[in-house]
């Protein structure tokens, strides 16, 4: 019985580890016949999962979604990462998932051989979290946009008081706010939505051919979008260092980050103000010209002049 168990886990794996298996592969992987191999199938079968098969001389296995969740088989790596995932979703941005994230954790711990336990302990005792106090937003609504943006079906919702009409692309998330980027049908052109403030309506469909946004990158678009309506003194500065050591240290809601060359790249950022906006500069350490506006420009040279009669000293 032992051998049988041990040979099953190894079938879920290898069943696991790409998408289609001939009979015969999986009985040479195995060392048991072919007939040892379809009785091994329906054991997992019955045990909830749903793999199907086909005849012929393409014929073959393939593992795939049924209708009950069955036993999982995570290696080491996989187990951990489940794990540190599961725990930032029970203090994450999503409403109604905090205490499912929970439960599901305090199982797989307790699954956990101790040496994985221990890395999964590390790894919280040594972790803050300084994610921003952003709205959260219901799972079931995250769910019903990615289906929908999955299969290409359009979606009728309240948006800030009015009825709107959408094909869904992407869901973005920025560490603070979860962003939907759709096509506007009735403004015929792209929209950024915050994802708090949908409230879908009626069933989805009809069914869209997909669209690329401008440029091509949704997580790009959504940043430009996001900062131009968040920020009330935009501004467009080149930093003189490398996009990855920016990229680094900046975090992504700072603003859009565009290569210039190998030594220097644009930043599209903002603040409330003037001189939020030089403090925020000049906190990032890093060597800047002003591209615009020219106001800032001016508080600069201002600044500049004050703090060099400050090091002068009494």
């Amino acid at each position: 019985m032992l051998e049988t168990s041990a040979r099953l886990l190894r079938l879920l794996s290898l069943l696991s580890s790409r998408r289609d298996w001939s009979g015969a592969d999986l009985a040479s992987r195995l060392a048991v016949t072919s007939r040892t191999v379809r009785n091994d199938i329906e054991r997992l079968r019955s045990l909830g999962y749903h793999i199907g098969s086909t005849t012929g001389p393409a014929g073959g296995y393939r593992l795939g979604a049924g209708t009950a969740t069955p036993p999982l088989l995570l290696d080491d790596e996989e187990a951990v990462a489940v794990a540190v995932g599961l725990r930032a979703a029970a203090a994450g941005s999503v409403t109604g998932l905090e205490d499912p994230a929970l439960r599901a954790l305090i199982k797989l711990e307790q699954t956990l051989p101790p040496r994985l336990r221990r890395r999964v302990d590390a790894l919280r005792s040594a972790t803050v979290s300084a994610a921003g106090g952003g709205p959260t937003v219901e799972a079931s609504l995250l769910t019903a946009l990615a289906a929908a943006a999955r299969d290409h079906e359009r979606i009728t919702f309240d948006y800030k008081d009015r009825r709107r009409r959408a094909e869904p692309h992407r869901l973005v998330y920025t560490g603070r706010r979860w962003y939907l980027l759709a096509w506007d049908v009735d403004r015929d052109d792209w929209r950024t939505f915050r994802a708090d403030l949908v409230e879908l309506r009626g069933p989805t469909g009809p069914r869209f051919p997909p669209r690329e946004p401008p440029g091509g990158d949704a997580v790009a678009y959504v940043l430009r979008g996001v900062a131009s309506a968040a920020w009330r003194v935009p501004a467009r500065i080149r930093l003189h260092a490398p996009i990855a050591e920016v990229s680094a240290r900046l975090a992504s809601v700072a603003g859009l980050l565009t290569p210039v060359t190998g030594t220097s790249c644009d930043l599209e950022t903002g603040a409330d103000s003037l001189m939020d906006l030089a403090g925020f500069l000049g906190a990032t350490g890093f060597r800047f010209t002003v591209l615009d506006p020219p106001q800032l420009r001016d508080l600069l040279r201002d600044l500049a002049a004050r703090y060099q009669a400050a090091s002068a000293g009494a």
